[in-house]
């Protein structure tokens, strides 16, 4: 890319994107993009991926494939009379992260708290459309770069304060410098939030953004917390959370359990005009093993759980079959397992190590080691084959299983005399591969280790944390947020627009690698490949200029392709999720938004404001 073309980029893209104000040091801007030295040709390795495209393009999954097995729950209409009174205990496959919403990262065990104490402006209906919450009806300009939102009236916070458009605009100070919201405020480009009038708040793009209301699903952006109480306890604040959610803070006993309680003087009604939520209480109690969070549920011991593991819904659906009076609320869309080269990390900054590892990932032998086997179809992409979004062209350009392909471009690295790892010609590779501590992760990577140890030519060094430690080791700390691991296992995508995930992985990972592009300040702590690439950037800020969905495919099918030749991230299967129930628990499924429309329960994360337990 000549430098004038970069000039015109660096000017289109500073207006695109804003600087998050989160820390960052200048020393960075040696670090690499995506354009690997020792890599090949940018026309050679489009050659070679057109005709392996070409070869596999009869072997691909076809757009509109589901897995086997119920794992799309129908969400249907609720037909139990409700009750008031009883307490819910879920089991969660961990402890949370935090419960800040501006600050930790969150996956679903955080989720599932954080949504019970907080509210979000908007949600998402089963249809995948974003419907009204706390926000009640909006509009964007003809640019869509100012978005007005009109909010609910007399909505008060569980320490009394009211809910007003200036909460947003406090609220703002924190996100636009959090270390979960500030990436969303990059990739949402947004620079101001404006209160119009105490009901009216407006936010201010730096540029078009068509999906901009997705954003505000997600927590980072759209929970609302108490600006006060946050800044008078930063840290604090996990521990008694303020929000305008259901359920308020009562108990909060890391690692062993946490109690919310009903908010008496929550702002929604149900459809007949009943006050929200119908539960005393919901206990939340981290049980990391996935065997013993089921035995709960089947023992009594807990009357809920959740999990995002194929060989647990597994075990689940045979507990059901053999008696069990359990509900299994099953989902599976486009989150997709597999994990994350880390670009920082040789040599796995190299795309032939990068594609050859990934070539020597059996998918299906690890989707039969997580359980997964009739249940979860293999990824190739962010999106499954039942997503508008997913591209039959992508799924055959992905790097499938191929052993010796795999074998020949990591020989041809280990002979390399400027291989990027400093060793020696001819010595083998050396890669950490982590995993979180379950028994079916480590099964699963057992898998790949014997297969790239098979190679002879990689070491594998295989490490497991807690989920928050292996998600503290991708994030990495304050001010650089560089995270020092290796491969590292991850979950991918979501059911909300693509620019929500995309735009705030994808954009720089340090403010040196933004300055060298003339995209000075512009840097995300969630890009946990760092790995960037000028044009997917570009692709991304085309995408979100316009809400013509022909359009949109086309250019986020371009990222895809790209993300398949580079290969910062793998897969494995698309992840099942399973929210499973005593059976005498009813509104988790069908829960309605204020417009009377359908919400989805997907994710495993339930929304708990209309649950109920049944006679």
């Amino acid at each position: 890319m000549n430098k004038s073309w970069l000039k015109i980029l660096a000017s289109l893209f500073t207006i695109a994107l804003i600087a998050a104000a989160c820390g960052g040091s200048d020393s960075d801007s040696g670090s690499s993009s995506s354009s690997d030295a020792a890599s090949s040709t940018e026309t050679e390795a489009e050659t070679e991926e057109e005709t392996e495209t070409t070869e596999k393009a009869e072997e691909v999954i076809e757009a509109g494939t589901e897995a086997e097995g119920d794992v799309d729950t129908e969400v249907e209409e609720i037909v139990d009379e409700v009750n008031y009174g009883g307490n819910l205990t879920i089991g969660l496959e961990a402890e949370a992260t935090g419960l800040r919403p501006w600050e930790d990262a969150c996956s679903s065990p955080c989720l599932t708290m954080v949504l019970a104490i907080h509210d979000t402006l908007v949600v998402q209906r089963a249809d995948g459309t974003i419907g009204p919450w706390l926000a009640t009806s909006w509009e964007a300009n003809d640019g869509f770069t100012e978005w007005t939102f009109s909010l609910n009236e007399g909505v008060t916070f569980h320490n009394g304060y009211s809910f007003k458009a200036q909460t947003l605009v406090e609220m703002f100070e924190l996100q636009k410098v959090g270390a979960s919201a500030a990436g969303i405020v990059t990739a949402a480009n947004l620079q101001e939030v404006i209160a119009v009038d105490d009901y009216t708040v407006k936010y201010v793009l730096g540029a078009a953004h068509s999906a901009f209301p997705s954003f505000l699903v997600q927590t980072p952006l759209g929970a609302v917390f108490e600006p006060y109480a946050a800044n008078d306890d930063f840290d604090g604040y996990s521990m008694n959370p303020i929000g305008t959610g259901p359920f308020t803070m009562d108990k909060r006993d890391l690692d062993n359990e946490t109690i919310v309680v009903r908010n008496p003087n929550y702002w929604m009604n149900d459809q007949d005009g009943n006050q929200l939520p119908y539960l005393d209480s919901v206990t939340f109690r981290p049980i990391p093993d996935e065997g013993t969070r089921l035995d709960s549920l089947l023992s009594g011991t807990t009357n809920a759980m959740q999990t995002l593991r194929q060989g647990t819904i597994r075990d689940a659906r045979s507990a059901k079959e053999d008696g069990a009076d359990i509900t299994l609320l099953e989902f599976q869309g486009n989150n997709v397992g597999g994990g994350m080269y880390n670009l920082n990390n040789p040599p796995l900054d190299d795309v032939r190590v990068r594609r050859g590892l990934t070539h020597m990932n059996n998918q299906d032998a690890v989707i039969e080691a997580l359980g997964g086997t009739g249940i979860s179809l293999p990824g190739t992409q962010w999106y499954s084959p039942d997503s508008p979004w997913y591209s039959e062209k992508v799924a055959a350009a992905f790097p499938s299983f191929d052993f010796d392909a795999g074998k020949a471009l990591i020989e041809e690295y280990v002979n390399d005399p400027d291989r990027s790892d400093g060793r020696a010609v001819g010595d083998k590779i050396e890669v950490e591969l982590s995993c979180p501590p379950d028994p079916t992760l480590i099964a699963a990577i057992q898998v790949v280790e014997q297969l790239w140890s098979a190679s002879g030519m990689v070491d594998v060094n295989l490490t497991n944390y807690d989920q928050q430690t292996h998600i503290g080791y991708a994030l990495g700390a304050p001010p650089d947020f560089q995270g020092s691991h290796g491969v590292h296992c991850w979950r991918w995508s979501s059911q909300n627009d693509p620019s929500t995930e995309l735009n705030r992985q994808l954009a720089p990972h340090t403010l040196g690698v933004a300055a060298a592009y003339g995209l000075d300040g512009i840097f995300t702590p969630t890009n946990f490949p760092n790995y960037f690439d000028i044009e997917i950037f570009g692709w991304l800020i085309a995408a979100i200029g316009t809400d013509v969905f022909e359009e949109r495919y086309a250019l986020y099918e371009m990222v895809m392709m790209r993300l398949a030749r580079d290969v910062p991230i793998y897969f494995s299967g698309h992840t099942a999720t399973l929210l499973a129930l005593d059976t005498n628990i009813s509104g988790i499924n069908g829960w309605v938004l204020p417009d009377g429309t359908f919400g989805g329960q997907g994710w495993a994360v339930p929304n708990l404001n209309q649950a109920f337990i049944t006679d």
